[in-house]
This record gives structure tokens, sequence and C-alpha cells, in this order.
């Protein structure tokens, strides 16, 4: 059986018929333009992977379905049936209740603000147990565990996408607060400034989340400022201004991306050196939709813009870009899965060892 260099199993008919020994764990990345979801062995180990657009209308049950059949489409390139994993990891936005699995007020996603039991649907639908986390702390600790925060204490994840999102491990425990804990994209980097999604003024995330970035363009080009992002996302058939669509526009020269990029880059430096003068943490690790589809020459930039902020400008933060790509918010979701169940897997079968 053949693998890459990132653990990923090849698929194809010997890897369907194969036999997996011990459980098998799934885990949900539920982003504000994607749905990734992956099978993965006791070894973290991606066994299958399945992507999907999130959807832009209808409400959390459409996303919900949504989810169920990512876990599907995984389950069936690792050659097994979702009633057969030990149990599925989701990565949600929004307001999580770990006990319930409920998620309220994902405001990136549609028509999402009421509590929706999330855990419980999808466990009626695939057949096997659910755990729901806040995304982006499930990545910071997939990172921590298995990628670029390995050799640190603490650190301060950074995911840069839609909106912008933060997670924190404080003395190798992940701080949670009351709940809400890392919500760095609402911390104020300019008194009275833009409105932020979340309705409020100022935020990081305001001037920093991809979402609130593509509001900014269109309404500067209704106002006649010339660009180009416009023209790629139908050129791609899109219906949002994707990560691979920023970087198409850089690489062209647009002078409003460029622009509108330059204003995120600044104020993440400023939100993320605000973050490290409170909590002198050791690392910062940069992740989500736009840090890993810029990497690391973009992710210097932001530790550059963080320098004239930081008050200890003499021993700054190690800053990283995410390790695990793509992936790090599913196998960080994947790790919520409990390791006592254990299940033998045969392809399209499934039996409990006890």
């Amino acid at each position: 059986m053949s693998t890459n260099t990132t653990g990923r199993v090849a698929s194809g008919a010997t890897d369907r018929a194969r036999r997996v020994q011990g459980p098998v764990r799934g885990g949900l990345d539920l982003g504000g333009t994607k749905i990734e979801a992956i099978a993965v062995d006791r070894r973290n180990r991606v066994l299958g992977s399945a992507r999907r657009p999130t959807p832009t209308s209808g409400g959390p049950a459409d996303v919900a379905a949504e989810l169920a059949r990512a876990v599907s489409e995984a389950c069936a390139e690792a050659g097994i049936e979702p009633h057969a994993l030990s149990g599925v990891g989701v990565g949600s936005p929004g307001s999580v209740d770990p006990q319930t699995g409920a998620v309220a007020n994902a405001r990136n996603l549609p028509g999402w603000q009421d509590s929706f039991p999330l855990a419980e649907t999808l466990s009626s639908e695939l057949g096997t147990s659910v755990r729901v986390g806040n995304d982006v702390q499930v990545a910071t600790d997939a990172e921590f565990k298995l990628g670029a925060g390995k050799p640190y204490r603490s650190i301060l994840g950074v995911f840069w996408g839609t909106g912008v999102g933060g997670g924190l491990i404080l003395d190798r425990r992940p701080w949670l607060g009351r709940g809400a804990a890392g919500e760095i994209g609402h911390t104020v980097v300019k008194s009275g400034g833009r409105r932020c999604p979340c309705g409020r003024r100022g935020c990081l995330e305001a001037y920093a989340g991809r979402g609130a970035m593509e509001a900014r363009a269109r309404k500067l080009a209704k106002k006649g400022k010339h660009t180009d992002l416009f023209h790629l996302m139908e050129e791609r058939g899109r219906t949002r201004m994707t990560s691979s669509i920023w970087g198409h526009a850089l690489e062209l020269g647009d002078k409003l991306a460029t622009e509108l990029i330059d204003e995120a880059i600044e104020a993440l430096g400023t939100g993320i050196a605000s973050a490290v003068n409170l909590l002198d943490i050791e690392a910062v690790v940069i992740g989500g939709g736009l840090g890993v589809r810029f990497g690391a020459p973009m992710v210097k930039r932001i530790a550059e813009a963080m320098t004239p902020h930081l008050f200890n400008d003499w021993r700054p933060p190690a800053v990283h870009v995410a390790a695990l790509g793509d992936l790090g918010g599913a196998l960080g979701a994947a790790l919520l899965v409990p390791r006592g169940a254990r299940k033998t897997v045969d392809a399209g079968s499934t039996r409990r060892d006890d």
C-alpha cells in the first residue's frame, strides 16, 4: 500500500479491498467556502478525503446535509461505510456547545443564527457518534500536536480565511476561557473603524477577513475603482472570492487586490502583536485559506507588520505557516474523537472489537 510524503493513502480497488485494523475516525472542517472531510487511522494517516462547497443558501439543515455527503465521499475513498467510523469530529464556526454539539451564531454560513443540533443531526445521518468543537481551536490543537506548534509550550493559531479566527494553547493545554477565547478576529485594531460582519466597528476581521475584503472590493468597484477580481470570479465559475482568486489577482498585479491585501497584513500585524503583548506566547502559527495559499512570503510580511507593535521587540515570537495545510482543520476535528472505541473494518462491513 503506497503513501505519499503527507501520509495520504492512494485510493483504488486494492485499497478499498484492504483490511484496516483499529479505529478509523472521521474529521470535518466546516469553512465559509468549503467543507473538508477525511477518514484517518490511529496514526492520523489520511485514508480518504473529500471536498465540497459550503452552501450559500438555505440554513443549518442544508449545511449538515453537505457535511454528511462529504463524510460519505471520504469514507468511499477509504473503502468503508460511514457507520464503520469510531466517531466523527467536526470543527465548526460559531458558538459551539461541546457538551451537546449544538452550534449557534455561525454568521459566515447561510441562515445560521439560532442554535442547531449539529452533532445529533449528523449522528442520526451517519450512524456513528459525533463531537463538535470550534473550528479554529481544533485546527490549532492539530498544529500543536502534529504540525508547526510541536516544539512549543504556548502558541497562538491565527486562521486567515473567510473570517479571522484564533486558537490558543497555553502551557501545553487548550485555553477556551468561558467558551469564546481566541476570537482574535474581533479584537479592535481601529477604534470606530470599518463595520465588521459581526456588526461592530474596527475589528481585525473587518480589514482582513476574506468576506469583508470582498464586500469592500464590491463597494469600491461600484465607485469606479478598476479591478479584475470579479472577472476572475466569472472566469472560474465562482460565486465568491476564494483564496485562489485573490492569489491570481495579486499575480496579475491588480491594484485594488494589492491595496486590500496590504491593509489586511497591516491589520493582522497590529492584532496579532497585541495578543502577543498580552499573552507572551512562544509562537504564532498562521493558517486558513488565505494563510496557506499565500504561504511563507506573506507570513514573513505579517511578522514584519507585527514588529512595530511588539512590546518585547527584542524577543519576538516565532511565526510559522501552518504545517498541516488545508487538512489541519479536519485533522484537528478527528482528534476530538475518543480513542477508546475500536472497530475492525472490512470494505463495506463493520465489527466492533469488545
